[in-house]
């Protein structure tokens, strides 16, 4: 009887681990991959769309692109997974039974308990989530003027908040119009934990665009005028982004294997395999054991580089061989700031630690054209360049 592998998902995980499962199976065992979405999102580019809603069609493939004719696809919302009987749960569909089972449905916004945040705040999780930005934002600069401009608050200074915040001032510079932009972060500097020359280069960027910077104070409440910072700042807002950390989803607190308590994201070791033998997870919503004591980081590069051996180890388990184990390679950091962009310890410029100019902004069109080719063809590659 032929093994049928379910696949969850369709972010970085999820659409990268369906390329790896069709080269590694080879028409061996059938293939059902399951997304709330009919298209993969180039997620590190979503922001793009804050400025210009056109790039999403730069910045989503179809699965019909990406996917063989011969895996079945299945657009509905996972809610969960029985392991014992072996099925898949969605929310409008019959349940789907599995051999084994690959998850890669990526994570959602964490709001730590603030009150008022979940409810007041925009996300970046999804192509929708960057369409509702510029929607707000254009609603607003609509009756904004120079003495009242419009105020925006993006909250969390990592990646995403970083990019979002560049790519408003882009949106505001682009069309003149009046907006004040606040970057809040809890920690002690922008982009926490990484090295000091990326981060002053990006404060350097940031506040070139005008973009204010407030560190070392966290949000402590929001109503739906004021996010309220540390003890005495008050931020009065018209628009607010929340992008201050990540969390599992509940269709992951509703999988049967082991788990980390706080956050649902599953335990899976190195070879992606979880407390189930027949249940691998890779991407966000994985914590993918790594040598020493911190997991793979939940980034689009480590998802890209799991991706790729996960297929070949799904194949393994199937014949009954040996799995593989994945080390993360970190290939260093590169972070738009609007259209510029900043590199950091970047394999292909190994006698510079931190840049940018030109060859930062080719570098990071380079890697987002890479994947979208990857994904969908030099065509679409080709076309999505000069958004990127």
């Amino acid at each position: 009887m032929t093994e049928n592998v379910v696949v969850l998902g369709s972010g970085y995980a999820g659409a990268g681990g369906i390329k790896s499962l069709e080269s590694a199976l080879d028409g061996e065992a059938d293939i059902t991959w399951i997304s709330d979405v009919d298209y993969h999102l180039v997620l590190h580019e979503s922001h793009r769309c804050i400025k210009d809603p056109s790039v999403q069609e730069k910045v989503t493939v179809p699965v019909e692109d990406i996917k063989s004719p011969e895996t079945e696809f299945i657009q509905d919302e996972v809610t969960g997974v029985d392991t014992d009987d072996r099925l898949v749960s969605l929310s409008e569909g019959d349940d789907v039974p599995y051999d084994y089972l690959l998850v890669g449905i990526g994570t959602r916004t964490a709001f730590f308990g603030i009150h008022g945040l979940e409810e007041h705040a925009h996300t970046l999780k999804s192509l929708d989530d960057a369409l509702g930005i510029h929607e707000d934002l254009a609603e607003q600069v609509r009756t904004a003027s120079q003495a009242d401009p419009v105020q925006v608050v993006v909250g969390g200074a990592g990646l995403s908040g970083i990019q979002t915040a560049g790519e408003i001032a882009e949106f505001r510079d682009e069309h003149s119009h009046p907006i004040d932009i606040h970057l809040v972060e809890g920690l002690d500097e922008v982009l926490p934990n990484s090295d000091p020359s990326l981060q002053a280069a990006l404060r350097k960027r940031l506040e070139a665009r005008d973009v204010d910077i407030m560190c070392g104070e966290f949000v402590g409440e929001v109503d739906e005028e004021t996010v309220y910072v540390g003890e005495d700042i008050e931020l009065d807002y018209d628009v607010l982004v929340w992008t201050g950390g990540i969390t599992g989803r509940e269709a992951a607190k509703n999988c049967t294997v082991e788990q980390d308590e706080r956050s649902h994201r599953l335990q899976a070791g190195q070879t992606f395999q979880t407390t189930d033998d027949r249940v691998f997870a890779l991407g966000d919503c994985a914590l993918v054991d790594q040598p020493g004591e911190n997991p793979a980081p939940p980034t689009a590069q480590a998802a890209w580089q799991a991706a790729e051996v996960v297929g070949k180890n799904i194949a393994r388990e199937i014949r009954g061989q040996p799995l593989q184990k994945w080390s993360y390679k970190d290939k260093g950091t590169v972070v738009s700031v609007g259209e510029s962009a900043v590199a950091h310890d970047v394999f292909v410029v190994p006698v510079v630690d931190t840049f940018g100019g030109l060859p930062a902004k080719f570098l990071k069109k380079a890697i987002a054209a890479r994947w979208i080719r990857d994904m969908g063809g030099t065509g679409r590659a080709l076309s999505a360049w000069p958004d990127m």
